[in-house]
């Protein structure tokens, strides 16, 4: 039985979907304004792994993934550019993909863009203000009247009263409590704009992901998720806005993954400590990235520096390693009742406990090593597959990534070549030369009855 850990209750619940065999999960996605930063990376590939995971366990899923295409920092950053909003959209929304390709990301079956469901939003917000919920002000912005929701803070856990207490909320004339929040606000000049019962304007954030949501998943569904960073108070929102407006539950289990800190402190622009997911590529393949995301479970903090990244590409070195020059027997699918697969399925079905499975990985990779038991190596492969981990060929990893200054795989070959002349004329100074020249240059060999193979360290 799949367990998971439910943001809204605090504990560990056995899931039943709401429709037999059937799984609808929302997580929030990107607001595309710039590139993904490592941050991103660890949500996506965490709920990457879910998806996979309930998929494996013969779940129908509807994953749903949403595209934020409006919103103040979109019409900021094409402002300083000196493009139009829709054109830095694009142009960010291809370099997500791109990026979630590296990560080797399943798409998800449904992103739907914010911008395509303004309608829907508009829609919402009447029901609210006619379930006494929401409020037009005189400056042509709608205000959620978070009083009027008696659940208010549930998911968060933090009351109206302490909120008021303990944090500076910015008056505003407008609103009937500092506590409200904006659920469409009225267009200033020059800033996109849709007609609505209000005037002119465009939707706030929060009521974006309730509107989308539902159209794809119904008014109530299974899961959803984003970083617990979402919890408060874009989540606590959505809940507010969607129970107000429909009177019954929205969501039956709430999933948040933890942060990614920079030598433990959390990632900020400020501290120089911000890397996007592009500069992280330019020096570890995205396999690793994903593998150093992976092995933590994905509700924990995770720490990021350099030497960390270089643990996890040693570790998927070791993985792949292991499967290094066998002819694996094509797939039938897990036998789940294998010892190993039995292990990996008990960690999985533990709230995605992706860190305990890669453990199950690194035990049959050591028992692949001694025997070279083609049964075991494709059982490993296959369930290295969940996670989307070790599906490329052994060779095109370990032989991968020539970063500027490195040796290519033909000066490589050169070099191997010459390293074997000077063995057959025994000269095993030059050789030992050689050697210690691809050493030094992060090439390791392996000299084995066959001849000799290399990898990159």
């Amino acid at each position: 039985m799949l367990n998971v850990y439910n943001t809204l209750t605090r504990q560990k619940e056995e899931f039943h979907p709401i429709e037999p065999g059937k799984v609808r999960m929302y997580v929030c996605g990107m607001t595309v304004y710039d590139l993904c930063h490592i941050g991103h990376a660890r949500m996506l590939a965490a709920f990457d792994v879910i998806y996979r995971w309930l998929k494996a366990s013969g779940y129908d899923v509807n994953y749903v993934r949403n595209i934020t295409d409006i919103e103040d920092k979109i019409i900021k950053r094409a402002l300083e550019r000196g493009i139009t909003p829709d054109q830095l959209v694009a142009e960010t929304i291809a370099d997500m993909h791109q990026d979630a390709a590296a990560l080797n990301l399943l798409p998800p079956t449904h992103e739907p863009r914010a911008t395509h469901h303004v309608g829907g939003m508009i829609a919402l917000i009447e029901q609210l203000i006619a379930n006494g919920k929401a409020y037009p002000a005189p400056n042509g912005d709608v205000y959620y009247a978070v009083r009027e929701f008696e659940g208010y803070g549930k998911l968060s856990g933090r009351t109206l009263d302490k909120l008021r207490a303990g944090e500076r909320v910015e008056i505003d004339p407008n609103k009937r409590d500092p506590l409200d929040f904006v659920l469409w606000k009225a267009a200033k000049p020059g800033e996109p704009s849709w007609e609505s019962p209000w005037g002119a304007g465009r939707p706030g954030w929060h009521i974006e992901c309730s509107v989308m949501s539902c159209h794809h998943l119904g008014e109530h569904f299974d899961i959803h998720g984003g970083g617990e960073d979402l919890q408060f108070p874009h989540h606590e929102n959505e809940i507010a806005q969607s129970e107000g407006a429909h009177g019954h539950k929205y969501v039956n289990y709430w999933l948040h993954n933890g942060f990614i800190n920079v030598d433990g402190e959390k990632m900020s622009k400020s501290l120089g400590n911000f890397f996007t997911i592009r500069d992280v590529l330019q020096h570890f393949d995205g396999e690793v990235v994903r593998f150093f995301i992976v092995r933590s479970h994905y509700r924990s903090p995770v720490n990021y520096t350099d030497s960390i990244l270089n643990d996890a590409k040693q570790g998927l070195t070791r993985l792949y390693t292991a499967l290094r020059g066998l002819e694996l027997p094509a797939s039938t699918g897990i036998d789940w009742s294998n010892p190993y697969a039995a292990r990996f399925k008990a960690a999985m079905d533990d709230d995605f406990s992706s860190s305990e499975a890669v453990a199950v990985l690194f035990d049959l990779a050591g028992e692949v090593n001694k025997t070279r038991d083609v049964q075991l190596a494709r059982l490993m492969k296959d369930l290295a597959g969940v996670l989307g981990l070790l599906q490329r060929e052994p060779e095109e990893f370990l032989k991968a990534g020539a970063g500027e200054g490195e040796l290519t795989a033909e000066q490589i070959e050169a070099l191997i070549q010459a390293r074997r002349d000077a063995r057959a004329s025994k000269n095993w100074a030059e050789s030992d030369r050689i050697r210690d020249e691809l050493i030094a240059k992060g090439v390791v060999l392996e000299d084995n009855a066959q001849g000799t193979s290399w990898r990159r360290a």
